[in-house]
């Protein structure tokens, strides 16, 4: 496990959120990106996690496949990235960036409508 300062932390997030690729970011629109030390009891409850799992990110909004023609005026969708359990993981700190970094960019996936299957048989090597 590492520690990183809440500084150093927001700064990955900030360089994950830079490092997604432009024909995505271009198209991210109503969505705030944020993090927390750890998910809440209701994030738990919403991501339907076991006792003892982590969670490393959470999507909170109505994903772009979903939205219809009247989709206007809605609150920003959410993403939240978890430093502790993202701490946990980590090797070192080169490695918690890289953790950030994939979760920053798997939490999006999800903001366009990917599965965590999806996800999963697309991801990056």
């Amino acid at each position: 496990m590492i520690e990183v300062t809440d500084a150093k932390f927001e700064a990955m997030v900030a360089a994950g959120i830079d490092a997604i690729p432009e024909q995505f970011a271009s198209k991210m629109a109503n969505i705030a990106v944020t993090w927390a030390e750890a998910p809440d009891f209701w994030q738990r409850m919403k991501a339907r996690l076991s006792p003892g799992r982590l969670l490393l990110g959470l999507y909170e909004g109505v994903p772009k496949t979903r939205r219809g023609n009247y989709y206007s005026g809605a609150l920003p969708d959410k993403i939240t990235i978890f430093k502790r359990p993202l701490e946990l993981l980590a090797a070192d700190e080169q490695h918690l960036a890289k953790l950030v970094r994939d979760t920053v960019w798997h939490e999006v996936a999800h903001h366009f409508g990917l599965s965590d299957r999806e996800i999963q048989a697309r991801q990056r090597p």
